[in-house]
């Protein structure tokens, strides 16, 4: 007791110096301190507080950690490995394929990138309708699916509790079904999750079976719009040649031509004949002149079918030329006319034998489906459950807790430091 008291008192004196005590003289004339009156020996408040803070701090941390990690953790260990039901998973994989072989195009800079493309959409609207309403709706008509998601054999917090709305049915099932699109070798996995190994079974086989039945829809779809559109140019092509061969005969009545190619190659034939007439006829004359008088019946003979021989000539010319007199009739006229016609008629004629070719390419593509589904994993009957993980959820909870309750408490012990 007495070694504790000292160290008391000298722990005392090293934390606060106290000052020199008087001096009063002595009986002897020496100057002799006066003793200083010794401090109550008593513990001071700092101490007591501190040490009460730190006793209280203990049991609240270790609440905290109770209630934040403990108990949850126990919670879900309980629920996991006492109360969840087994849930079965059947697997199935399919691609969708195309009848048509891909043709690849040496213009194109990417040949494939198209049908890839195509196919991919095609993939992503199957896999969106496996997770949609429409599914639910197309299985229900064969399926009761709230009776199979409400099984007794499932535990109270994972069945589906009944009744159920149509949005609660969505949300369930978009929590037991998943669909997957891979596109990188575009293949599609689906996942059905079920309380027992047969209804799974039986939901991944009805999956199935409603997406080939909406791949051939899309198939027959597709087909019908191709027949369709091809029959409407068809007839638009079919209309465009009546039209042109219609404007091609009216023109013919109006100028009372068939071909003016053919008329204009007439007269150019009828203006060398004459011409060459008019040739034979000029040197007849000239050599009738050396050894004929000039009043000679021959030689008025020979002048005069000269003379009509010029006239014919210049009529025919003048029919095949453009001059400001007889530009209405004019032969270059009516072939410039006739030739418009004549390739508008043509063009009619070419587009209409494409048309027609297409519609035969149409017909007999709809009679055999363009996408099917391979379904290269076909789904299996489930052996063992793989769902609820017995060991892994209470462990993933027991770490999200203790990560939660470790940045609460530095944040609350920053907070205090700061204050």
């Amino acid at each position: 007791m007495t070694g504790s008291v000292i160290a008391l008192r000298n722990a005392q004196a090293t934390a606060e110096p106290h000052p020199a005590p008087p001096v009063q003289p002595g009986a002897s004339g020496l100057l002799a301190p006066t003793p200083a009156i010794e401090p109550a020996l008593s513990p001071g408040p700092r101490l007591v507080g501190s040490a009460a803070a730190k006793a209280r701090r203990v049991p609240l941390t270790l609440l905290s950690f109770i209630l934040f990690v403990v108990l949850p953790t126990a919670v879900a260990a309980a629920y996991y490995l006492l109360i969840a039901a087994n849930q079965y998973v059947a697997e199935f994989h399919f691609a969708l394929r195309s009848a048509e072989p891909v043709r690849i195009d040496t213009g194109m800079l990417w040949p494939a990138s198209a049908p890839a493309l195509q196919s991919a959409l095609n993939s992503y609207v199957v896999a969106q309708y496996i997770g949609s309403r429409a599914v639910i709706d197309d299985l229900g008509k064969t399926l009761d699916l709230r009776r199979t998601f409400s099984t007794p054999a499932a535990d109270w917090p994972a069945r589906l509790h009944l009744p159920a709305t149509i949005e609660e049915l969505i949300a369930y099932w978009q929590r037991q079904v998943d669909a997957f699109f891979d596109p990188t070798n575009g293949t599609i996995a689906v996942r059905v999750r079920a309380f027992t190994p047969g209804d799974a079974l039986t939901l991944a086989r009805a999956v199935l079976g409603s997406s080939e039945r909406l791949v051939n829809d899309m198939s027959a779809r597709a087909r019908r719009d191709a027949l369709r559109n091809s029959e409407n140019d068809v007839a638009a092509a079919e209309r465009r040649l009546t039209a042109a061969l219609a404007r091609l005969r009216d023109y013919r009545d109006k100028e009372g031509l068939i071909d003016p190619h053919k008329a204009a190659d007439a007269n150019a034939a009828l203006a060398n004949r004459l011409r060459d007439e008019l040739v034979r006829a000029g040197t007849d004359l000239s050599t009738l002149k050396t050894y004929l008088r000039d009043d000679a019946p021959a030689l008025k003979l020979l002048e005069a079918r000269i003379a009509t021989l010029k006239a014919q000539r210049s009529a025919i010319e003048s029919e095949a030329t453009v001059t400001a007199r007889t530009r209405d009739q004019a032969l270059s006229r009516m072939i410039g006319s006739y030739e418009e016609l004549e390739s508008e008629r043509r063009f009619a004629e070419a587009a209409y034998q494409h048309a027609l070719e297409a519609l035969d390419r149409a017909r007999i593509n709809a009679d055999r489906q363009q996408i099917y589904i391979a379904d290269f994993v076909p789904p299996s009957l489930p052996e063992e459950a793989l769902y609820p993980r017995r060991w892994r959820s209470p462990g993933v909870v027991f770490l999200a807790s203790f990560i939660v309750w470790g940045i609460g408490g530095l944040t609350i012990r920053s907070v205090r430091d700061h204050l």
